[in-house]
């Protein structure tokens, strides 16, 4: 996975982020969700190398990448401070402007970064996610229950933490495979890299992330909403065809709220688009990144 990629770790601030890059061109970060890494691009990040110069990072508390300590607040968890991240790490990397894509967590700190760096952030795209506000905001019986997690992760320390660390492989294998509609998808190389990864550190972080989710970050929105900020770049949304958000939500109604032209596509996948249907996910981004 990523032969043609420099791997290696950047001290940012307080962190040091985890990152590969490889290609030439104009740039492209790539940013993963929960529970995975930056691996998660590997099946199209080569094919995006031919075209871009494409980095894959790890957000803060995922992978490789730092998990530094939290707060009451878990303001070091918002999606403000894990964007912050990316933008220095992009900008130490000789890149002030870029396209961003990003899937489920990914997506949501993309979501954020556009919003908080506008000259920054030249197109951006998020993958099989709704905006963060309205699913909390209009919670109901059929998202808890298929999005159980967003409700146990945020419990408070350490009951997810203990729960998850008793078992890390079980909790694995039962989330990509509850997400994903094909266990195929998930190279044995990735799947023991989400392992490897999985520790108690990471464990903690990720469940910070959460917790973020549904404070610090919903408050950082309710401003954006009140001031009526929204995301001004090109804007496009890709779900998978079998999976929970696009049969649950209007995307285009939705993320209309947050941005100002808004794209939609559907791909023939589960949740991991990007590993379940790789060729018609780097097809379309092509498409859309290439415009």
């Amino acid at each position: 996975m990523f032969s043609q990629f420099k791997k290696s770790t950047l001290e940012i601030g307080e962190v040091k982020i985890n990152y590969v890059i490889g290609g030439s061109g104009s740039p492209i970060l790539l940013l993963h969700g929960y529970p995975q890494t930056h691996v998660m691009w590997h099946k199209i990040a080569e094919q995006l190398a031919a075209h871009y110069t494409v980095v894959a990072s790890d957000l803060r508390g995922y992978g490789d990448s730092d998990k530094p300590p939290t707060n009451d607040t878990h303001t070091p968890y918002s999606k403000r401070a894990s964007g912050n991240d990316q933008v220095r790490l992009m900008k130490y990397l000789g890149f002030s402007k870029f396209q961003l894509v990003g899937h489920d967590r990914g997506g949501r700190v993309g979501h954020r970064m556009a919003l908080d760096h506008p000259d920054v952030i030249k197109k951006l795209v998020v993958m099989d996610i709704a905006p963060t506000y309205t699913m909390y905001k209009t919670t109901d019986m059929e998202f808890a229950t298929a999005y159980y997690h967003w409700f146990f992760l945020i419990q408070p320390y350490d009951i997810p933490e203990k729960m998850i660390g008793q078992n890390p492989l079980y909790f694995l294998e039962k989330k990509l495979g509850q997400w994903g509609r094909d266990d195929s998808a998930f190279s044995k190389e990735a799947f023991n890299e989400y392992l490897r990864c999985l520790t108690p550190e990471t464990i903690h972080a990720s469940c910070e992330d959460y917790r973020a989710s549904a404070t610090i970050d919903i408050e950082h929105d309710q401003v954006d909403l009140d001031h009526g900020n929204k995301i001004k770049c090109p804007f496009l949304c890709l779900w998978g065809k079998k999976g929970f958000v696009g049969r649950k939500y209007d995307m285009i109604e939705e993320w209309s709220n947050w941005a100002d032209s808004v794209q939609e596509f559907e791909i023939n996948s589960g949740h991991y688009l990007p590993e379940e249907a790789p060729e018609e996910t780097l097809n379309i981004l092509l498409k859309f990144l290439t415009k």
